[in-house]
């Protein structure tokens, strides 16, 4: 399985060879509620870390969701927007938002792994 990175934002980047699939953590689509709408960028874009990269809209809130790292977006989820509530079901798996080349791949260094990233959860209690 590949490592998965995690942001302070909620989001996830998992490698699958030089690509990063990014999306949001069980975590965020949790405190979201039920997810439906997302809005996700063109294919090609140029994004730098920490850029908003799509957004994400539930019945309780909207949210960006950011660039982890920079890179060029070569994919999206294209499912999602058919049927956003994709994210509550599988979001650190099949509800991936879109997928980067980055363009400097020892950024996702500075990200968490899963058990800072769960140690992190627990300063939000």
């Amino acid at each position: 399985m590949a490592e998965i990175r995690f942001t302070e934002a909620h989001e996830y980047v998992r490698m699958e060879g030089d690509i990063a699939v990014v999306g949001i953590t069980d975590y965020a689509q949790e405190q979201l509620g039920d997810i439906v709408f997302v809005e996700l960028p063109e294919i090609g874009r140029a994004v730098k870390k920490g850029d908003e990269a799509a957004v994400v809209e539930s019945v309780k809130a909207a949210s960006e969701v950011y660039a982890p790292a920079a890179g060029e977006v070569t994919d999206t989820n294209k499912e999602l927007e058919a049927n956003p509530a994709l994210v509550n079901d599988d979001a650190e798996g099949g509800a991936w938002f879109l997928k980067l080349k980055l363009a400097d791949a020892s950024e996702l260094n500075q990200l968490m792994d899963r058990d800072a990233y769960n140690k992190f959860l627990e300063t939000l209690g």
